[in-house]
């Protein structure tokens, strides 16, 4: 297949990235990632499933966070899979649909994960600054609006990125990148069409900058509540509850930010792997860590749920024998 195209041609076909031309490092890499989407997938799910069958975490925040693992699970799935399986056949193809809806999936996901991150600081804020209210502002029927909010808001983001990004022809289908990234598409554009996505990005970097202005603002209203709270345990409580928020915000954009604005290479770079992992992989591998090691309704939910699990295992061991 060729790497350069006349600005007429059509590509039906794009070439990922190949990470190494020896067939045991393909397997490496496939086995890799392998343990990575497997980790990321189990560890969202462990989260989904004890915010589903505990009802003691039936509340705003933690549906919130059942929603933000399933995102976690989708931006990994759009991803992963196809790299795994094009190191496992030896092939660098995806067809141009493919990458379409690899960009159109990462996007929405990722994009509705920043729209949540910026609604579950308003939850915290709340929470914390107007407890009195908190029944009434963050009930069943307002948190399901505003979570329908934002997988709208996500599809609509999307919809604009995509189109932006597949409006122009391309001159090569080389992609220097595991998966269909807009950066690396926008360095394969013919004409000045790619300008319309460009403008997207501009605009994108203004409402990550503005939803961050506004979760750090939010979170020194937050801070300067929880310091007058009188009670020690009181204090640590609203931590537990706020700073693995913080910290998964905080990864997210600058891992994005850091990917997005930077300038991508025209040929294969280990700097744009590494960024691409760590606003791709990294964030949905770590926040089932982080909620779960700094909450602990998190770990009593999991552990109640596991031992639910082997009771049952031991229970049909029993009946068979």
């Amino acid at each position: 297949m060729n790497e350069h195209l006349d600005n007429k041609s059509y590509v039906s076909v794009f070439l990922l990235l190949e990470f190494s031309a020896i067939r045991e490092m393909q397997i490496l890499h496939f086995f890799l990632f392998l343990g990575l989407y497997l980790a990321i997938v189990s560890g969202n799910l462990l989260i989904i499933s004890a915010v589903a069958f505990d009802h003691r975490l039936h509340t705003p925040m933690y549906f919130f966070l059942m929603n933000l693992a399933i995102q976690d699970i989708g931006a990994v799935s759009v991803t992963l899979p196809k790299s795994m399986v094009n190191s496992l056949m030896n092939t660098r193809h995806i067809s141009y649909a493919g990458c379409v809806v690899q960009v159109f999936g990462f996007i929405f996901f990722a994009g509705s994960d920043l729209f949540l991150l910026t609604v579950m600081a308003y939850d915290r804020y709340v929470a914390i600054c107007n407890p009195l209210q908190y029944e009434m502002v963050m009930n069943r029927r307002a948190c399901t609006k505003r979570v329908v909010a934002v997988w709208i808001a996500g599809f609509l983001y999307t919809l604009v990125h995509t189109i932006g990004t597949f409006a122009t022809p391309f001159c090569s289908n080389v992609i220097n990148q595991f998966f269909c990234e807009i950066p690396q598409l926008l360095t394969l554009a013919c004409s000045n069409l790619y300008l319309i996505e460009i403008g997207a990005l501009v605009i994108s970097a203004i409402l990550v900058l503005s939803c961050f202005v506004y979760v750090v603002v939010t979170y020194v209203h937050i801070f300067t509540a929880v310091l007058k709270i009188p009670s020690i345990q009181g204090r640590k409580k609203a931590f537990s509850t706020c700073l693995p928020h913080l910290m998964v915000f905080s990864i997210f954009c600058f891992t994005v930010c850091f990917a997005y604005l930077r300038l991508p290479s025209n040929i294969p770079s280990y700097l744009d792997f590494v960024l691409t992992v760590m606003y791709a992989i990294v964030p949905p591998m770590f926040n089932p860590i982080i909620y779960s090691m700094r909450n602990k309704d998190i770990k009593n939910a999991l552990s109640k749920l596991l031992c639910l699990r082997r009771s049952s295992g031991s229970s049909s061991t029993s009946i068979g024998m």
